[in-house]
């Protein structure tokens, strides 16, 4: 059940990311943008994170909280959702990384669970644990990468050509469980831990801000951006 409810937000989430290309984004200078800030939080009281019990290579996997769900008890905000421009077709350029995107394998963990970054990106996938990991990608518009990463290979390096959200997941260690959202605009921002994002030189206009969860779907809410102004928006995400 736990999988199939996986696989729905996460087709639900696709959707909605890949809806921003329905037409091609133009780059533009933009002189007179605004800023977006917002918190995202969790409706209700949090809930508790389950333990992650490692069931082999225990000398490097330990025990750890699960990241499908962190809610800082503090201030309710929800970390790791993504805050994206679902409507925007012109702005800033998408810049090409100064460094490839790194995507970490560490105590049988993703490192960060949830990576962004531009569409044509190369992803150094690395291998802290020196231990066999398989790197395992669930997608639709990219083709799926399912290689062995043994203890000797400290870094994959894997291309990702198209926008979309894709899964990771491990074969060896199946708890393990991670997301990359590929982007084909440069308005997405993850939030921290507590629950704060940031989207910076907006043109201004109307736009349609939607948020992405793993576990808790999408919503999505209407934000009206000044010139040179900030915008400051607060999204509230319950279970489904």
């Amino acid at each position: 059940m736990t999988k199939l409810f996986t696989f729905l937000f996460t087709l639900i989430g696709l959707i909605s990311f890949l809806g921003t290309s329905a037409w091609a984004y133009e780059a533009i200078e933009v002189t007179n943008g605004g800023t977006i800030t917002g918190t995202v939080k969790f409706a209700g009281e949090p809930p508790e994170r389950p333990m992650i019990e490692p069931s082999k290579d225990k000398e490097v996997c330990k025990p750890h909280p699960a990241s499908n769900l962190i809610v800082s008890k503090e201030t309710k905000g929800i970390q790791y959702a993504v805050a994206y421009l679902a409507d925007i077709q012109k702005g800033k350029p998408q810049e090409k990384p100064a460094e490839n995107p790194k995507f970490d394998q560490k105590g049988c963990e993703y490192l960060p669970h949830v990576l962004i970054f531009p569409a044509g990106s190369t992803v150094d996938i690395l291998n802290s644990d020196g231990i066999l990991h398989n790197v395992h990608t669930f997608s639709q518009a990219n083709p799926p990468i399912n290689k062995a990463q043994p203890k000797f290979k400290k870094v994959l390096q894997e291309k990702v050509e198209y926008p979309e959200v894709i899964n990771v997941k491990c074969d060896v260690h199946t708890w393990m469980n991670a997301y990359w959202v590929v982007t084909g605009h440069p308005y997405y921002a993850a939030t921290d831990e507590n629950g704060n994002f940031k989207l910076e030189n907006v043109p201004p206009g109307n736009y349609k801000l939607g948020v992405w969860h793993e576990t808790l779907g999408t919503v999505t809410q209407d934000v009206v951006v000044k010139e040179k102004e900030e915008t400051k928006v607060n999204v509230e995400m319950a279970p489904k």
